[in-house]
């Protein structure tokens, strides 16, 4: 029987050669066929969960609670000292120096990454502005996030943290954060569906190994990671328990 692994579509372009050779050194190293399938958006993400396509994933915390609660997926790994944070920016000339500052109206860009969206609007709140006060824009990626801001089509933008610092250094160099985030408890985390039940043992043993081969470690810097770290149910609990409650108290 062949599994299908995918990624959550938030990932960088810049490691997509990465999860191919993930992939291949996961079907080695468990003896077993695996098919990467990657999706282009969310929608088509959760469309293929809903259909019970999927056996792993490299999910994001908002997704998680479908996941587990409703798919009966278990957490295997998560990367090691690497939570997920938001920055809200502005453009580098802004007259904007708080989130305190903006103005009903203000045109807000995002993408469909529906952690970081949920956790950035969050952060909005401090500004007295209700959902009808914000002019949102959806695009595609952060680098058209960015782009937005640069074009003078928005007045701020919401960034995962590590896709902020990514970006090249003369476009980040036009930006400036107003704020970000400092949860440190919310974070990716690789999943593995009911039907790999009987390898997590090995799944987990294998990941949390890679550091301390050569090889491994190739595979993990590819992925722009240092290492996987163990993750626990409660753990994983706290985190969705955390993204529900922040989903009540979010503008949009």
């Amino acid at each position: 029987m062949t599994h299908t692994f995918t990624v959550s579509p938030d990932f960088s372009p810049d490691y997509l050669a990465g999860w191919f050779v993930f992939n291949t050194w996961l079907q080695r190293t468990l003896g077993c066929p695996f098919h990467l399938e990657l999706m282009n958006d969310f929608q088509s993400l959760h469309r293929a969960i809903e259909a019970d396509r999927i056996d792993l994933i490299y999910a994001n915390p908002y997704d998680a609670a479908m996941l587990v609660r409703d798919k009966a997926f278990t957490p295997v790994v998560k990367p090691r000292n690497r939570p997920d944070e938001v920055v809200i920016a502005v453009p580098e000339t802004s007259d904007l120096q708080a989130v305190e500052d903006l103005p009903k109206g203000v045109r807000v860009a995002s993408t469909d990454d529906p952690d970081v969206h949920l956790i950035g609007m969050v952060m909005l709140e401090p500004s007295g502005l209700v959902a009808e006060d914000i002019e949102l824009k959806v695009v595609g990626n952060y680098v058209l996030v960015a782009k937005q801001l640069l074009q003078g089509a928005c007045d701020a933008g919401i960034f995962l943290d590590r896709a902020f610092h990514e970006l090249s250094r003369p476009v980040r160099d036009q930006l400036r954060p107003l704020v970000r985030s400092d949860i440190q408890v919310i974070h990716h985390s690789l999943m593995a569906g009911p039907r790999l039940n009987d390898r997590l043992g090995s799944l987990r043993d294998a990941l949390l190994d890679m550091e301390n081969d050569a090889k491994g470690q190739d595979i993990l810097t590819q992925l722009g990671l240092s290492a996987w770290g163990r993750v626990e149910p409660e753990e994983t609990e706290f985190m969705i328990d955390l993204m529900e409650t922040l989903s009540y108290s979010s503008l949009i």
